[in-house]
């Protein structure tokens, strides 16, 4: 595991394709499989749509910065920390305004997303940090 993470540290514009990888499974998941189960999940359909969008958009930012970036990797690396960090945060917003119609599972759900977000986070912080300009 921690030479998977070294190796994206040392090789960041993996991480956009990582990052992409990862926000595609999220919007599949948001557009097409939790409002498939909506009622053993307990989130409106409503709210799921424009989650899948956010992360639909995220993955082909991260898709094009993949392609596209070669030397200034490190500002659109920075700018897609701040996203998932806000991701995180309207996230976390809405598992607690939902709350009580939530299911176990549901919650399990977003607190995983919200985990290996934070977890992507990091390694992209430290990827910043080890390739200081």
């Amino acid at each position: 595991m921690w030479q998977i993470i070294a190796k994206l540290v040392s090789n960041p514009k993996k991480l956009f394709l990582v990052d992409s990888v990862g926000a595609f499974m999220t919007a599949f998941f948001l557009a097409v499989v939790l409002p498939t189960f909506e009622e053993y999940v307990g989130m409106p359909k409503k709210i799921l749509v424009p989650l899948s969008t956010i992360a639909l958009v995220y993955a082909l930012y991260s898709a094009l910065c993949y392609y596209f970036t070669d030397q200034n990797w490190r500002l659109f690396l920075k700018s897609l920390c701040i996203a998932n960090l806000l991701y995180c945060f309207l996230t976390t917003g809405l598992l607690i305004l939902f709350y009580s119609s939530l299911t176990t599972l549901g919650v399990m759900y977003f607190l995983i997303e919200i985990a290996l977000i934070g977890v992507l986070i990091t390694i992209e912080r430290k990827a910043l940090k080890y390739h200081v300009v």
